[in-house]
C-alpha cells in the first residue's frame, strides 16, 4: 500500500477499446478516484495484466471525415496513475498469456506479484473494489 491509500482497485477485465467509450476506460476513472479520494493503489489481474506492458501507444483509427477518433488507452490512462503515485501490481501468473518475456516488458513503477509475500495487504486498505 502506498501511503495515502485507502483504496485498492482489482482490475480483471480488460477493455476492448470500443470507439462508443472514446476517451474513458476504468484506468481513466481510477486516476480521478485517486485524486479525489486521497489515494488508490491497483492490482492488475487477469487479461488487465496486459494494461502493465510498456508498449508503443495504439494509433487512432481515423473516423469517416478522417478526423482521428479518441479512443480509451489504459496503458496512458496508467502512467498517469504511476506518475501521480498510485502503486501498481501486477500478477506474474496472468502475465503468461502475454509471451514469455511479458514480465520483462513490464512498465517502470508497475510491481510484480510472484507469491502472497508480494501481493498487497488486502487487510491495509478500507475499501477494495472490483472491476
Amino acid at each position: 500500500m502506498t501511503a495515502a491509500s485507502a483504496t485498492l482497485l482489482v482490475v480483471e477485465r480488460a477493455h476492448r477499446g470500443a470507439v462508443e467509450t472514446q476517451f474513458s476506460d476504468e484506468l481513466y476513472f481510477a486516476h480521478a478516484l485517486h485524486r479525489q479520494c486521497g489515494g488508490l493503489d491497483v492490482l492488475l489481474r487477469g487479461p488487465a495484466a496486459g494494461y502493465a506492458l510498456d508498449t508503443d501507444p495504439v494509433p487512432a483509427p481515423t473516423g469517416v471525415q478522417g478526423a482521428a477518433l479518441p479512443l480509451a488507452d489504459p496503458r496512458r490512462s496508467l502512467r498517469t496513475l504511476l506518475a501521480d503515485g498510485a502503486g501498481v501490481w501486477v500478477e506474474r501468473a496472468d502475465l503468461a498469456a502475454f509471451g514469455a518475456g511479458a514480465p520483462t516488458r513490464l512498465m517502470p513503477g508497475v510491481r510484480m506479484v510472484t507469491g502472497e509475500d508480494e501481493a498487497p495487504d488486502w487487510s491495509a486498505y478500507d475499501r477494495i473494489w472490483f472491476f
